[in-house]
């Protein structure tokens, strides 16, 4: 049972009472409604991160595993293509070297490239 009483207009004081907790919570009309508006605003950050959405979606295991495959999948085959072109364009710079004649550098570069071009 709630009860609910005001007094002072000048200090406008609620008091609610539970029924099922023998406590009583005494707070002034501006403290109800800062509280009110914390409220709102933690509602309103909710609503912005979606949070209903994002729970729903984690209630579903099965797209939740289709959906990290194929992120597993899209992220495998990047890795791959892009340490392919990184390996294709040092094997070009390393190439370019090996024109220079460098003493040290060109011979372990030409050594490399045999290996390289070998089937």
């Amino acid at each position: 049972m709630n009860k609910v009483t005001a007094s002072d207009e000048q200090d406008k004081v609620i008091t609610f009472q539970s029924a099922s907790a023998e406590k009583t919570i005494s707070l002034k009309v501006q403290e109800w409604i800062d509280l009110r508006h914390q409220v709102t605003l933690l509602a309103e950050t909710l609503e912005k991160m979606r949070l209903a959405e994002y729970i729903a979606y984690l209630n579903r295991p099965g797209r939740l595993l289709w959906y990290n495959f194929l992120t597993g999948l899209v992220r495998g085959l990047g890795t791959a293509l892009g340490a392919g072109a990184l390996a294709g364009v040092a094997y070009f710079l390393l190439k370019r070297i090996v024109v220079l004649n460098l003493p040290v550098i060109g011979g372990f570069i030409a050594e490399l490239s045999k290996y390289v071009q070998q089937p």
